[in-house]
């Protein structure tokens, strides 16, 4: 786990960068809210990060909103670190964006606590993530042959009609249909049907341009959509 450290006080950064190494995590630094933005833009930033509150340029509060407004995805967990312990500043910085707070001065034995409470929280974020993908791709693809299934495509087709219209260019439309197919399932079984059907969708796929699309309209019939 690649962690982010942001804080202005070298003193500072330099005792909690030794302690998360000895914990096992990589570490990534800024000295101030700027730099800290930036490496949680990046393409590979940090899924967490430990800000200071207090820092020039954008302070911790800053880089919170600034990140959940960019709302990024793979989610990063925003632990900030202050020495402000009144409610009203607890609560502004969580509403900000945080996921959690630390008063400095703070125990180190709470903060690896509270940085595995984060880590059970982003493996869950990601568990969420993956069903999610997993049930989007159940919704929109055949099942058989991995290909889009008949509302999808058609959705697609539906689509690209209106966009040859707007652009004024042209849409090639196939359908396929499997000659035969029936004595296969007849002859060799539903199982090698199956087989033949996979086969004949990977082939149509290796055949197409990379922004066509393959879809089962149903059965052994397949709808081909070239742009």
């Amino acid at each position: 786990m690649k962690i982010l450290i942001a804080d202005d006080e070298s003193v500072s950064r330099r005792m909690l960068q030794a302690l998360l190494v000895k914990w096992g995590y990589e570490v990534v630094s800024a000295e101030d809210g700027d730099g800290a933005l930036a490496n949680l833009k990046s393409a590979d930033a940090p899924r967490m990060a430990l800000l200071d509150w207090m820092m020039p340029g954008q302070n911790g509060v800053d880089v919170c909103r600034a990140l959940r407004k960019l709302r990024p995805e793979p989610y990063t967990y925003i632990l900030l670190l202050t020495a402000k312990d009144a409610k009203e500043s607890v609560v502004e910085g969580l509403e900000s964006g945080a996921d959690d707070y630390l008063t400095k001065p703070f125990n180190p034995q709470e903060l690896k606590a509270r940085i595995r409470v984060g880590l059970r929280l982003l493996e869950l974020e990601d568990n969420l993530v993956q069903a999610r993908e997993a049930m989007r791709f159940k919704a929109t693809h055949d099942t058989l042959t991995g290909v889009w299934n008949r509302g999808a495509i058609l959705e697609t087709l539906e689509r690209e009609v209106w966009r040859s219209r707007r652009e004024g260019t042209t849409l090639g439309v196939l359908i396929a249909d499997l000659d035969h197919f029936k004595s296969v399932n007849d002859t060799y079984g539903h199982l090698a049907g199956d087989a033949v059907l996979r086969e004949v969708t990977k082939r149509m796929q290796n055949d197409v341009r990379p922004y066509d699309a393959v879809g089962r309209y149903g059965g052994e019939e397949f709808l081909i959509l070239l742009p």
